[in-house]
């Protein structure tokens, strides 16, 4: 089995119910990165849907409290089930702490209809002309050796931006869960701002899926992430996930805390 499918495997628990495991690999200072949970809550919502045809289209994860190493539990509900849409939420769980709130929606696609796209991927060398992190010796959090990244962001425009090409580090198709995963897998777009790194927990975080997924295979995903506004103490995050073949497949917008060492 793929590393990246065994971490992010759910089994059932019960009655719409799922057990998870959140390994150290995954972690991001005290506690597990978030794109783990997002894509264990990606799992967990299909398995709710019952139906493939009824693909994710939408999920809010609120983080309360930082998952740590060990068996986490997914209590789900479907709040409802129309004629071509589903929703649920869902409730995770370490222990007796309630550590995420989620809501989901999954919908069939529906093609035809009038379409309309103002943004265009990022402008920027191809993954295998940039040169591969080594997360041995990136000084990053030890969840990036789930990942191979090749950093890269259109030059000009705003300062606080991060990007570049990502799959994950042993390549497997991409689908909504690797998505899920990838939207919370770069480091904050403040960083470059402030000249460096600090803790920047989530405090939650939306994805919504754009495209059909057919034809990806195991190809490499662009991704672009900006911030705009920093004050008190709190930023938010918009960001895109892109094809190789220029389809934007995940618009997602996060809020986060930065905390910032006392000047």
């Amino acid at each position: 089995m793929n590393p990246f499918d065994a971490d992010t495997a759910i089994e059932a628990a019960g009655e719409r119910r799922w057990r998870g495991q959140v390994s150290e690999r995954w972690y991001v200072g005290r506690g597990a990165n978030g794109g783990l949970l997002a894509a264990q809550c990606v799992r967990a919502m299909q398995a709710l849907a019952g139906d493939p045809e009824r693909v994710p289209r939408s999920l809010t994860v609120h983080f309360l409290e930082a998952p740590v190493a060990g068996p986490i539990e997914i209590a789900g509900t479907i709040e409802r089930a129309g004629r071509s849409t589903t929703a649920v939420s869902l409730r995770l769980e370490q222990g007796e702490r309630t550590v995420g709130l989620a809501l989901g929606a999954l919908a069939r696609w529906r093609d035809g209809g009038r379409e309309h796209l103002a943004v265009a991927p990022p402008r920027v060398p191809r993954p295998d002309a940039l040169a591969p992190l080594d997360p041995a010796t990136s000084g990053l959090p030890a969840f990036v050796a789930n990942y191979d990244w090749r950093w890269a962001v259109e030059e000009g425009g705003h300062a606080a931006r991060v990007g570049g090409w990502i799959r994950t580090a042993e390549p497997r198709a991409v689908d909504h869960v690797a998505l899920a995963a990838f939207a919370d897998a770069f480091p904050p777009a403040v960083f470059p701002l402030i000249g460096g790194t600090a803790p920047a927990p989530t405090i939650d975080l939306t994805i919504h899926f754009r495209a059909p997924l057919d034809g990806l295979g195991e190809g490499w995903i662009l991704g672009a992430f900006a911030s705009r506004r920093l004050a008190g103490g709190f930023f938010e995050e918009d960001g895109e996930l892109w094809s190789e073949d220029g389809r934007l497949l995940v618009q997602s917008r996060q809020l986060a805390m930065l905390r910032e060492p006392p000047a």
